[in-house]
Protein backbone atom coordinates (compact mmCIF):
# COMPACT_ATOMS: atom_id res chain seq x y z
CA UNK A 1 0.00 0.00 0.00
CA UNK A 2 1.29 3.00 -1.04
CA UNK A 3 1.18 6.07 1.23
CA UNK A 4 2.05 9.75 1.80
CA UNK A 5 1.99 12.45 3.30
CA UNK A 6 -0.30 15.38 2.49
CA UNK A 7 -1.43 19.08 3.62
CA UNK A 8 -5.11 19.01 4.55
CA UNK A 9 -7.16 21.89 4.84
CA UNK A 10 -8.47 22.41 8.52
CA UNK A 11 -10.67 24.51 10.52
CA UNK A 12 -9.19 27.73 11.45
CA UNK A 13 -9.48 28.63 15.19
CA UNK A 14 -9.50 32.32 14.64
CA UNK A 15 -12.76 32.51 12.26
CA UNK A 16 -14.35 29.16 13.65
CA UNK A 17 -13.84 29.85 17.11
CA UNK A 18 -14.11 26.07 18.99
CA UNK A 19 -13.03 23.83 16.19
CA UNK A 20 -15.04 20.77 18.45
CA UNK A 21 -18.38 22.34 17.26
CA UNK A 22 -17.31 22.10 13.46
CA UNK A 23 -16.47 18.33 13.74
CA UNK A 24 -19.82 16.05 13.24
CA UNK A 25 -19.76 11.99 12.73
CA UNK A 26 -19.95 9.98 9.43
CA UNK A 27 -23.14 11.03 7.34
CA UNK A 28 -24.94 7.83 7.36
CA UNK A 29 -25.04 7.59 11.31
CA UNK A 30 -26.91 11.15 11.84
CA UNK A 31 -30.53 11.47 12.36
CA UNK A 32 -32.49 13.93 11.20
CA UNK A 33 -32.70 15.21 14.28
CA UNK A 34 -29.08 14.90 15.21
CA UNK A 35 -28.31 16.88 11.89
CA UNK A 36 -30.66 20.09 12.88
CA UNK A 37 -28.06 20.05 16.37
CA UNK A 38 -24.99 19.95 14.45
CA UNK A 39 -26.23 22.99 12.34
CA UNK A 40 -27.25 24.50 15.70
CA UNK A 41 -23.56 24.02 16.79
CA UNK A 42 -21.75 25.98 14.23
CA UNK A 43 -22.59 27.89 11.15
CA UNK A 44 -19.30 25.98 9.79
CA UNK A 45 -20.34 22.31 11.01
CA UNK A 46 -18.79 19.85 8.50
CA UNK A 47 -22.76 18.67 8.05
CA UNK A 48 -23.70 21.11 5.75
CA UNK A 49 -21.57 19.91 3.32
CA UNK A 50 -21.94 15.81 4.11
CA UNK A 51 -25.52 15.84 4.90
CA UNK A 52 -27.06 19.34 3.40
CA UNK A 53 -30.97 19.70 3.99
CA UNK A 54 -33.18 19.19 0.47
CA UNK A 55 -35.38 22.15 -0.06
CA UNK A 56 -39.03 21.48 -2.34
CA UNK A 57 -37.56 24.20 -4.72
CA UNK A 58 -34.09 22.27 -5.24
CA UNK A 59 -33.34 21.08 -9.28
CA UNK A 60 -30.38 20.32 -11.14
CA UNK A 61 -28.89 23.59 -10.43
CA UNK A 62 -29.65 24.35 -6.58
CA UNK A 63 -29.53 21.47 -3.86
CA UNK A 64 -27.47 20.23 -1.35
CA UNK A 65 -25.00 18.68 -3.82
CA UNK A 66 -24.48 22.33 -5.45
CA UNK A 67 -24.88 24.09 -1.62
CA UNK A 68 -22.06 21.92 -0.86
CA UNK A 69 -19.41 23.77 -2.71
CA UNK A 70 -20.34 26.99 -2.39
CA UNK A 71 -20.22 26.37 1.73
CA UNK A 72 -16.67 24.88 1.09
CA UNK A 73 -15.92 27.72 -0.99
CA UNK A 74 -17.09 30.51 0.80
CA UNK A 75 -15.62 28.50 4.08
CA UNK A 76 -12.11 28.89 2.53
CA UNK A 77 -12.11 32.24 1.26
CA UNK A 78 -13.09 33.28 4.59
CA UNK A 79 -10.27 31.98 6.03
CA UNK A 80 -12.41 29.37 8.10
CA UNK A 81 -10.93 26.39 6.50
CA UNK A 82 -6.77 26.82 6.03
CA UNK A 83 -4.13 24.47 4.16
CA UNK A 84 -1.65 23.39 6.29
CA UNK A 85 1.56 24.96 5.39
CA UNK A 86 3.34 21.18 5.29
CA UNK A 87 3.41 17.91 4.22
CA UNK A 88 1.65 16.22 7.45
CA UNK A 89 1.14 12.52 8.28
CA UNK A 90 -1.59 12.97 10.95
CA UNK A 91 -1.71 11.25 13.85
CA UNK A 92 -5.74 10.50 15.48
CA UNK A 93 -5.99 9.92 19.15
CA UNK A 94 -9.51 8.64 20.14
CA UNK A 95 -9.68 7.75 24.26
CA UNK A 96 -13.10 5.89 25.09
CA UNK A 97 -14.87 3.49 28.04
CA UNK A 98 -16.70 0.55 27.23
CA UNK A 99 -18.36 -1.39 30.47
CA UNK A 100 -15.98 0.35 32.59
CA UNK A 101 -13.02 -0.41 31.06
CA UNK A 102 -10.94 2.36 29.16
CA UNK A 103 -9.55 1.85 25.92
CA UNK A 104 -7.20 3.96 23.25
CA UNK A 105 -7.25 3.43 20.00
CA UNK A 106 -4.49 4.96 17.59
CA UNK A 107 -4.53 5.31 13.89
CA UNK A 108 -3.02 7.49 11.48
CA UNK A 109 -4.44 9.78 8.78
CA UNK A 110 -2.42 9.62 5.17
CA UNK A 111 -3.26 9.95 1.28
CA UNK A 112 -3.09 6.22 -0.12
CA UNK A 113 -2.93 5.20 -3.59
CA UNK A 114 -6.49 4.12 -4.84
CA UNK A 115 -6.18 0.61 -5.55
CA UNK A 116 -8.99 -1.90 -7.47
CA UNK A 117 -10.25 -4.43 -5.14
CA UNK A 118 -8.01 -7.61 -4.78
CA UNK A 119 -4.59 -8.06 -2.46
CA UNK A 120 -3.57 -4.53 -1.65
CA UNK A 121 -7.28 -3.65 -0.72
CA UNK A 122 -9.51 -6.10 0.58
CA UNK A 123 -13.41 -5.16 1.60
CA UNK A 124 -15.31 -6.76 3.68
CA UNK A 125 -18.98 -5.67 3.29
CA UNK A 126 -21.53 -4.97 0.48
CA UNK A 127 -22.61 -1.40 -0.38
CA UNK A 128 -25.99 -0.49 -2.04
CA UNK A 129 -25.78 1.86 -4.96
CA UNK A 130 -27.91 4.98 -3.09
CA UNK A 131 -25.75 6.04 -0.99
CA UNK A 132 -22.40 5.63 -3.24
CA UNK A 133 -24.48 7.43 -5.56
CA UNK A 134 -25.23 10.41 -2.96
CA UNK A 135 -21.55 10.40 -1.99
CA UNK A 136 -20.01 10.37 -5.53
CA UNK A 137 -22.28 13.74 -6.35
CA UNK A 138 -21.32 15.34 -3.14
CA UNK A 139 -17.48 14.51 -4.78
CA UNK A 140 -18.06 15.76 -7.78
CA UNK A 141 -19.98 19.01 -6.95
CA UNK A 142 -16.86 19.88 -4.37
CA UNK A 143 -13.71 17.25 -6.07
CA UNK A 144 -13.12 16.95 -2.33
CA UNK A 145 -13.18 14.57 0.04
CA UNK A 146 -14.44 14.86 3.57
CA UNK A 147 -14.79 11.54 5.60
CA UNK A 148 -12.56 9.01 6.27
CA UNK A 149 -12.04 5.45 5.34
CA UNK A 150 -11.24 3.75 8.19
CA UNK A 151 -8.41 0.83 7.07
CA UNK A 152 -6.71 -1.79 9.10
CA UNK A 153 -3.72 -3.11 8.65
CA UNK A 154 -1.21 -5.70 10.53
CA UNK A 155 2.18 -4.75 12.29
CA UNK A 156 3.42 -6.34 15.38
CA UNK A 157 6.40 -3.80 15.18
CA UNK A 158 4.04 -1.15 15.90
CA UNK A 159 5.71 1.47 14.21
CA UNK A 160 3.73 4.03 13.46
CA UNK A 161 1.67 3.41 16.90
CA UNK A 162 5.04 4.29 18.81
CA UNK A 163 5.72 7.49 16.10
CA UNK A 164 2.18 8.43 17.04
CA UNK A 165 2.97 7.92 20.56
CA UNK A 166 5.96 9.98 20.39
CA UNK A 167 3.78 12.86 18.67
CA UNK A 168 1.30 13.30 21.51
CA UNK A 169 4.40 15.04 23.54
CA UNK A 170 3.38 18.13 21.68
CA UNK A 171 0.14 20.35 21.86
CA UNK A 172 -2.95 18.53 20.01
CA UNK A 173 -4.00 20.38 16.36
CA UNK A 174 -7.72 19.47 17.83
CA UNK A 175 -8.56 18.38 21.12
CA UNK A 176 -12.30 17.77 21.85
CA UNK A 177 -15.21 15.48 23.51
CA UNK A 178 -18.00 13.88 22.01
CA UNK A 179 -21.72 13.67 22.47
CA UNK A 180 -20.44 9.66 24.05
CA UNK A 181 -17.99 10.56 25.98
CA UNK A 182 -15.06 9.93 23.64
CA UNK A 183 -12.05 12.02 23.18
CA UNK A 184 -10.97 13.39 19.65
CA UNK A 185 -6.95 14.29 19.62
CA UNK A 186 -5.50 15.39 15.92
CA UNK A 187 -1.77 15.43 15.86
CA UNK A 188 0.86 16.42 13.58
CA UNK A 189 3.62 14.60 12.02
CA UNK A 190 6.04 16.11 10.34
CA UNK A 191 9.71 14.91 11.04
CA UNK A 192 11.05 13.69 7.42
CA UNK A 193 12.49 9.76 9.19
CA UNK A 194 9.06 9.61 11.07
CA UNK A 195 6.99 10.15 7.67
CA UNK A 196 9.79 7.57 5.74
CA UNK A 197 9.48 5.14 8.38
CA UNK A 198 5.65 4.96 7.91
CA UNK A 199 5.99 4.81 4.26
CA UNK A 200 8.33 2.08 4.31
CA UNK A 201 5.93 0.35 6.60
CA UNK A 202 3.26 0.39 4.66
CA UNK A 203 5.28 -0.88 1.42
CA UNK A 204 4.01 -4.19 1.83
CA UNK A 205 0.84 -4.29 3.40
CA UNK A 206 -2.66 -5.51 2.59
CA UNK A 207 -5.52 -3.94 4.06
CA UNK A 208 -8.80 -4.75 5.21
CA UNK A 209 -11.32 -1.88 4.99
CA UNK A 210 -13.40 -1.62 8.15
CA UNK A 211 -15.72 1.45 7.67
CA UNK A 212 -16.08 3.55 4.88
CA UNK A 213 -16.75 1.50 1.76
CA UNK A 214 -19.03 3.17 0.22
CA UNK A 215 -16.45 6.46 0.65
CA UNK A 216 -13.74 4.06 -1.00
CA UNK A 217 -15.75 2.75 -4.18
CA UNK A 218 -16.72 6.69 -4.28
CA UNK A 219 -13.32 7.28 -4.60
CA UNK A 220 -12.57 4.85 -7.56
CA UNK A 221 -15.23 5.96 -9.53
CA UNK A 222 -14.56 9.41 -9.35
CA UNK A 223 -10.87 8.91 -10.01
CA UNK A 224 -11.57 6.79 -13.14
CA UNK A 225 -14.13 9.64 -14.38
CA UNK A 226 -12.57 12.03 -13.81
CA UNK A 227 -9.30 11.64 -14.89
CA UNK A 228 -8.04 14.08 -12.40
CA UNK A 229 -4.54 12.95 -11.08
CA UNK A 230 -5.06 14.46 -7.32
CA UNK A 231 -8.57 11.64 -6.98
CA UNK A 232 -5.59 9.06 -7.23
CA UNK A 233 -5.29 9.92 -3.66
CA UNK A 234 -7.86 9.21 -1.01
CA UNK A 235 -7.54 10.22 2.38
CA UNK A 236 -7.35 7.70 4.86
CA UNK A 237 -7.36 6.48 8.30
CA UNK A 238 -5.15 3.53 9.12
CA UNK A 239 -5.41 1.39 12.40
CA UNK A 240 -3.02 -1.45 13.36
CA UNK A 241 -4.99 -5.11 14.29
CA UNK A 242 -2.59 -5.42 16.76
CA UNK A 243 -3.78 -2.42 19.80
CA UNK A 244 -5.92 -3.44 22.30
CA UNK A 245 -8.10 -0.46 20.85
CA UNK A 246 -9.26 -1.91 18.31
CA UNK A 247 -12.86 -3.00 19.51
CA UNK A 248 -15.36 -4.35 17.09
CA UNK A 249 -19.54 -4.11 18.24
CA UNK A 250 -22.32 -5.78 16.96
CA UNK A 251 -24.99 -4.13 14.36
CA UNK A 252 -28.66 -5.37 14.83
CA UNK A 253 -31.78 -5.18 12.67
CA UNK A 254 -35.56 -3.26 13.45
CA UNK A 255 -37.71 -4.92 10.61
CA UNK A 256 -41.08 -3.86 10.09
CA UNK A 257 -43.26 -3.92 6.82
CA UNK A 258 -44.21 -7.40 6.67
CA UNK A 259 -47.84 -8.27 5.48
CA UNK A 260 -49.71 -10.64 7.32
CA UNK A 261 -47.16 -11.24 10.00
CA UNK A 262 -47.77 -13.68 12.67
CA UNK A 263 -45.37 -14.10 15.44
CA UNK A 264 -46.32 -17.83 16.19
CA UNK A 265 -46.48 -18.95 12.49
CA UNK A 266 -43.49 -16.96 12.15
CA UNK A 267 -41.97 -18.90 15.07
CA UNK A 268 -43.22 -22.10 13.60
CA UNK A 269 -41.33 -21.76 10.63
CA UNK A 270 -37.95 -20.19 12.45
CA UNK A 271 -37.69 -23.84 14.51
CA UNK A 272 -37.53 -25.45 10.87
CA UNK A 273 -33.92 -24.28 11.11
CA UNK A 274 -33.66 -22.58 14.19
CA UNK A 275 -33.17 -23.75 18.00
CA UNK A 276 -35.40 -21.84 19.64
CA UNK A 277 -35.32 -20.99 23.17
CA UNK A 278 -37.41 -18.73 25.00
CA UNK A 279 -37.10 -16.38 27.85
CA UNK A 280 -40.04 -15.51 29.42
CA UNK A 281 -40.63 -12.45 31.60
CA UNK A 282 -43.36 -10.28 33.38
CA UNK A 283 -43.53 -6.54 33.39
CA UNK A 284 -40.98 -6.82 36.34
CA UNK A 285 -38.67 -8.72 34.80
CA UNK A 286 -38.35 -7.39 31.25
CA UNK A 287 -34.43 -6.38 32.23
CA UNK A 288 -33.37 -9.83 33.33
CA UNK A 289 -34.79 -11.90 30.66
CA UNK A 290 -32.84 -9.97 28.18
CA UNK A 291 -29.91 -10.50 30.28
CA UNK A 292 -30.15 -14.00 30.00
CA UNK A 293 -30.92 -13.66 26.07
CA UNK A 294 -27.48 -11.71 25.96
CA UNK A 295 -25.57 -14.42 27.93
CA UNK A 296 -27.24 -17.21 26.18
CA UNK A 297 -26.11 -15.54 23.09
CA UNK A 298 -22.19 -15.23 24.66
CA UNK A 299 -21.99 -18.45 25.34
CA UNK A 300 -23.25 -19.77 21.86
CA UNK A 301 -21.06 -17.60 20.24
CA UNK A 302 -17.60 -18.46 22.40
CA UNK A 303 -18.15 -22.04 21.62
CA UNK A 304 -18.61 -20.88 18.02
CA UNK A 305 -22.65 -21.15 16.94
CA UNK A 306 -24.36 -19.25 14.86
CA UNK A 307 -26.58 -17.30 16.83
CA UNK A 308 -29.32 -14.67 16.82
CA UNK A 309 -31.80 -12.95 19.36
CA UNK A 310 -35.18 -11.98 19.06
CA UNK A 311 -37.95 -9.68 20.28
CA UNK A 312 -41.16 -9.91 18.75
CA UNK A 313 -43.21 -7.74 21.88
CA UNK A 314 -44.94 -10.89 23.12
CA UNK A 315 -43.22 -10.93 26.43
CA UNK A 316 -40.86 -13.09 25.71
CA UNK A 317 -36.77 -12.85 24.76
CA UNK A 318 -35.61 -15.25 22.09
CA UNK A 319 -31.99 -17.00 21.06
CA UNK A 320 -31.98 -18.60 17.53
CA UNK A 321 -29.19 -21.08 17.12
CA UNK A 322 -28.66 -22.45 13.71
CA UNK A 323 -29.53 -26.55 14.13
CA UNK A 324 -27.27 -27.55 10.79
CA UNK A 325 -24.61 -25.80 8.78
CA UNK A 326 -25.17 -27.63 5.90
CA UNK A 327 -28.33 -25.09 5.32
CA UNK A 328 -26.80 -22.27 4.80
CA UNK A 329 -24.45 -24.20 2.53
CA UNK A 330 -27.60 -25.04 0.18
CA UNK A 331 -28.44 -21.18 0.72
CA UNK A 332 -25.41 -19.97 -0.28
CA UNK A 333 -23.60 -22.47 -2.17
CA UNK A 334 -20.90 -19.82 -3.66
CA UNK A 335 -20.32 -18.77 -0.82
CA UNK A 336 -16.90 -19.77 1.57
CA UNK A 337 -17.14 -21.57 4.84
CA UNK A 338 -16.29 -18.68 7.08
CA UNK A 339 -18.99 -16.58 5.35
CA UNK A 340 -22.03 -19.05 5.67
CA UNK A 341 -20.46 -18.99 9.74
CA UNK A 342 -21.32 -15.42 9.40
CA UNK A 343 -24.29 -14.45 12.27
CA UNK A 344 -24.98 -11.84 9.83
CA UNK A 345 -25.17 -14.15 7.01
CA UNK A 346 -27.60 -16.58 8.18
CA UNK A 347 -29.95 -14.11 9.23
CA UNK A 348 -29.87 -12.87 5.96
CA UNK A 349 -29.52 -15.66 3.93
CA UNK A 350 -31.87 -17.91 6.20
CA UNK A 351 -34.48 -15.42 7.33
CA UNK A 352 -34.89 -11.96 5.90
CA UNK A 353 -34.61 -13.56 2.47
CA UNK A 354 -35.90 -16.95 2.82
CA UNK A 355 -38.33 -16.53 5.49
CA UNK A 356 -39.50 -13.18 5.35
CA UNK A 357 -38.84 -12.60 1.29
CA UNK A 358 -37.02 -9.69 1.56
CA UNK A 359 -34.59 -8.61 -1.85
CA UNK A 360 -31.58 -6.26 -1.66
CA UNK A 361 -33.92 -3.74 -2.26
CA UNK A 362 -36.16 -4.13 0.85
CA UNK A 363 -32.84 -4.98 2.87
CA UNK A 364 -31.67 -1.07 1.72
CA UNK A 365 -35.14 0.79 2.62
CA UNK A 366 -35.61 1.59 6.36
CA UNK A 367 -39.57 1.13 6.46
CA UNK A 368 -38.29 -2.89 6.15
CA UNK A 369 -34.86 -2.98 7.67
CA UNK A 370 -33.22 -0.65 9.80
CA UNK A 371 -29.47 -1.34 10.90
CA UNK A 372 -28.84 -0.11 14.45
CA UNK A 373 -25.13 0.04 15.66
CA UNK A 374 -24.91 -1.35 19.54
CA UNK A 375 -24.20 1.73 21.17
CA UNK A 376 -25.78 2.79 24.65
CA UNK A 377 -29.32 2.45 25.05
CA UNK A 378 -29.61 1.22 21.24
CA UNK A 379 -31.40 -2.18 22.42
CA UNK A 380 -34.27 -0.40 24.58
CA UNK A 381 -34.88 1.78 21.38
CA UNK A 382 -35.31 -1.10 18.84
CA UNK A 383 -37.65 -2.86 21.79
CA UNK A 384 -39.27 0.19 22.51
CA UNK A 385 -40.06 0.65 18.53
CA UNK A 386 -41.55 -3.13 18.72
CA UNK A 387 -43.78 -2.14 21.56
CA UNK A 388 -45.08 0.80 20.24
CA UNK A 389 -45.83 -1.09 17.37
CA UNK A 390 -43.86 0.48 14.71
CA UNK A 391 -41.73 -2.07 13.68
CA UNK A 392 -42.48 -5.92 14.35
CA UNK A 393 -39.51 -7.76 14.98
CA UNK A 394 -36.07 -7.17 16.60
CA UNK A 395 -32.93 -9.14 15.44
CA UNK A 396 -29.82 -9.01 18.18
CA UNK A 397 -26.26 -10.50 17.08
CA UNK A 398 -23.05 -10.73 18.42
CA UNK A 399 -20.54 -9.04 17.33
CA UNK A 400 -18.00 -10.32 14.18
CA UNK A 401 -15.02 -11.88 15.42
CA UNK A 402 -11.50 -10.44 13.87
CA UNK A 403 -10.67 -14.07 12.78
CA UNK A 404 -13.54 -14.30 10.65
CA UNK A 405 -13.82 -10.90 9.29
CA UNK A 406 -10.21 -11.59 7.85
CA UNK A 407 -11.20 -15.31 6.55
CA UNK A 408 -13.96 -13.49 4.77
CA UNK A 409 -12.08 -10.93 3.44
CA UNK A 410 -8.99 -13.11 2.67
CA UNK A 411 -11.59 -15.52 0.74
CA UNK A 412 -12.48 -12.45 -1.64
CA UNK A 413 -15.95 -11.90 -0.20
CA UNK A 414 -18.04 -9.50 1.00
CA UNK A 415 -19.79 -9.88 4.53
CA UNK A 416 -23.77 -8.53 4.42
CA UNK A 417 -24.53 -4.80 4.51
CA UNK A 418 -23.91 -3.06 8.07
CA UNK A 419 -22.12 -6.39 9.50
CA UNK A 420 -19.97 -4.26 11.79
CA UNK A 421 -19.46 -1.54 13.69
CA UNK A 422 -15.84 -0.52 14.97
CA UNK A 423 -16.34 1.60 17.78
CA UNK A 424 -15.70 4.28 18.11
CA UNK A 425 -16.67 6.33 14.58
CA UNK A 426 -14.12 8.09 13.15
CA UNK A 427 -15.03 12.09 12.81
CA UNK A 428 -15.44 14.05 9.94
CA UNK A 429 -14.09 17.43 9.65
CA UNK A 430 -10.56 16.83 11.41
CA UNK A 431 -8.78 16.94 8.20
CA UNK A 432 -10.32 17.85 4.34
CA UNK A 433 -8.58 16.64 1.29
CA UNK A 434 -9.06 19.18 -1.55
CA UNK A 435 -8.95 17.70 -5.05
Amino acid sequence: MEVKPFKAFRFNTGVVGDVGKCIAPPYDVISDGERDELYRKSKYNIVHITKGKAASCDDDRHNPYTRAAEYLQNWITEGALQEDSQDTIYGYVQDFELGGTAFQRLSFIALARLEDFGKVVRPHEQVFEKPMLDRLNLERATAARFGLVFMLYEDSQDIADRIITKAMRQAPLIDFMDEQAVRHRLYAIVAEDDIQAVETMMQDKSCIIADGHHRYTTGLKYMHESGNPKARYQMIAFTNTEQKGLVVLATHRLVGGIAGFQRSEFCARLESSFRLVSFKFSRDTKEQARQRMLAEMRNLHERDETTLGLYMGDRSFYVAALKDGSLMAAAAPDKSEAWRALDVAVLQKLVLEQLLGFDEEKMGNPDYVEYVKDVPNAMNDLIGQVDAGRKQVAFFTNPVKMRRLTAVADAGERMPHKSTYFYPKMFTGLTIQKL
